[in-house]
C-alpha cells in the first residue's frame, strides 16, 4: 500500500497519475498547504522540505521496514522501479526517459510555476519578471513540441517523463501559452488527456489555483524562511 501526502497542484497530480496507471492501492492524505499543514511534525517527518507529493510505501519490495520519500521526481523514479512500468531496461532507454524526467522537474516546472506566481499571485506585477517566465514557459514549450515531431512521447514511449510533465501543460492558458502554437505538443496532450487513468485522476479535482488565495494563505504559501 503506498500512502500519499498529496495537494491538487501539478506536482502532486504526476503521483496519482503514476498509481492509477499502474493500478497501485494507496491511501490519499490531502495536505493543505494553504493552511500550513505541511508543517505539521507527522509531515515534516516523512518531507523535511514541507512541500507535497511525498509517500510513504508500507510493503517495499525488498520486505523491509516502510520507505517514505519526497520530491516527485524521486517518487516517481521509485515507484517506476517498483513496479516495473513506465521506465525501460535497457542502458539507452532508461537514460532517454531519465534525461526528460530531470528537464521537467529542473525547467519545465519550476519555470512554469514562476510564471504563475508573477502573472497571477505577485502582489507588485513586474513587467520584466512577467516577460522572462512566460518566455521561458514559451521556450520550453518549444523544446517539447520540437521534441514530438518524430515520435509520440518524449522518450518514445510513454512513460514517467510523459507522466511528470503532462500536468504542468495542464495549465497552459493560465501561462500564457496557446497549445495551436505547438502542434506536436498539441497532440501529444490531447493523447494523454484521453487516457482512462490521467481522465480519472482529473475527473473530480479542483485545481489548487481556482480561487484567490487569502492573505493568510499567501503568507503560508510564499512568507516562508528558515523560521517559518
Amino acid at each position: 500500500m503506498i500512502e500519499l501526502y498529496h495537494w491538487p497542484t501539478p506536482n502532486g497530480h504526476k503521483i496519482t497519475i503514476f498509481l492509477e496507471e499502474a493500478g497501485l492501492a494507496y491511501n490519499l492524505h490531502p495536505v493543505n498547504i494553504g493552511k500550513g499543514e505541511q508543517f505539521r511534525p507527522e509531515f515534516l517527518a516523512i518531507s523535511p522540505n514541507n512541500r507535497i507529493p511525498a509517500i510513504v510505501d508500507t510493503a517495499p519490495a525488498d520486505g523491509g521496514k516502510p520507505v517514505s520519500l519526497f520530491e516527485s521526481g524521486a517518487i516517481l523514479l521509485y515507484l517506476a522501479e517498483k513496479t516495473g512500468l513506465f521506465l525501460p531496461q535497457d542502458l539507452r532507454g532508461r537514460a532517454e526517459v531519465l534525461q526528460w524526467l530531470f528537464w521537467q522537474v529542473a525547467g519545465l516546472g519550476p519555470m512554469s510555476g514562476q510564471n504563475g506566481h508573477f502573472v497571477h499571485y505577485a502582489r507588485e506585477k513586474i513587467p520584466y519578471a512577467i516577460d522572462r517566465y512566460v518566455r521561458e514557459t514559451n521556450r520550453l514549450y518549444g523544446v517539447m513540441d520540437g521534441r514530438l515531431a518524430d515520435r509520440p512521447f518524449l522518450a518514445g514511449d510513454y512513460s514517467i517523463a510523459d507522466i511528470a510533465s503532462y500536468p504542468w501543460v495542464v495549465p497552459h492558458e493560465r501561462y500564457g501559452q496557446d497549445l495551436a502554437d505547438f502542434p506536436n505538443l498539441k497532440r501529444w496532450f490531447e493523447t494523454i488527456k484521453a487516457r482512462p487513468a490521467v481522465a480519472k485522476v482529473y475527473a473530480n479535482v479542483r485545481p489548487s489555483y481556482s480561487k484567490p488565495v487569502t492573505e493568510e494563505e499567501r503568507m503560508v504559501l510564499f512568507g516562508q524562511t528558515a523560521k517559518r
